[in-house]
């Protein structure tokens, strides 16, 4: 799950990055509202934290400018401003939810992956493709009914694969949705990866590389598989 924080006070912004981070979140920060409406148009998320009282540009501007661009992520509105109408103009410009500070950070995790099971759609809290199950809810993996053991790094892209089950991705979706903007990891890591997750599947389900065009999960192997 790749979020776009946008806050402006540095010590809440470390430490809201650093919790979304421990959930298994990919966060990219920004503290201006400019960047912020830049990001939100021309890279890709599955959900915002925006804050509203931001340098540059208004966090109900940048929201809407988003909507307006058929930006459709959903997004939570962290503020100070408690006010119905402050409230009431958010959710005119297309926020998802409103919280208030102070807030307990947890409650931030909760909500953001509430608003991610709504908008992978009903019925998503298990994702299940041929033997191995994603819980959206809690976030963990079960391959034959049992938890299956991954790293950060394999839980986010087993989670994004499962996410585009029977799809083509490309490496670069994967970069895009596994590491922040300003990391950019070689082929090399991400195949070593791969091949670490495909070890602990086992059999089914599988994850096809497609030579020069990506990786596709499918629940079972085929006869022709390599």
């Amino acid at each position: 799950m790749r979020v776009l924080l946008v806050e402006d006070d540095p010590l809440l912004a470390s430490a809201l990055a650093t919790v979304l981070r421990s959930a298994g979140m990919v966060v990219d920060h920004t503290a201006d509202g400019h960047e912020a409406q830049v990001l939100g148009c021309t890279e890709s998320y599955n959900a915002a934290v925006l804050d509203l009282g931001l340098p540059g540009q208004d966090g109900v501007s940048v929201l809407r400018h988003w909507r307006e661009q058929r930006q459709v992520f959903p997004v939570l509105v962290l503020t100070a401003r408690a006010r119905w109408s402050d409230k009431l103009d958010a959710f005119q410009a297309g926020a998802d939810d409103y919280l208030t500070k102070p807030f307990l950070q947890e409650e931030v995790v909760t909500r953001l992956r509430v608003l991610h099971r709504r908008a992978l759609g009903p019925h998503t809290s298990v994702v299940q493709v041929g033997p191995l199950q994603f819980n959206t809810v809690t976030d963990r993996f079960f391959l034959h009914g049992d938890a299956l053991a991954l790293t950060a790094q394999e839980h986010r892209i087993l989670a994004f694969l499962v996410s585009r089950a029977g799809q083509l991705v490309s490496r670069a979706d994967i970069s895009e949705h596994v590491y922040a903007r300003d990391l950019d990891p070689d082929s090399n890591t991400l195949d070593v990866l791969i091949g670490r997750i495909r070890r602990k599947l086992g059999s089914a389900p599988v994850i096809h590389t497609e030579r020069g065009r990506g990786f596709r999960l499918v629940g079972e192997a085929a006869a022709d598989s390599p």
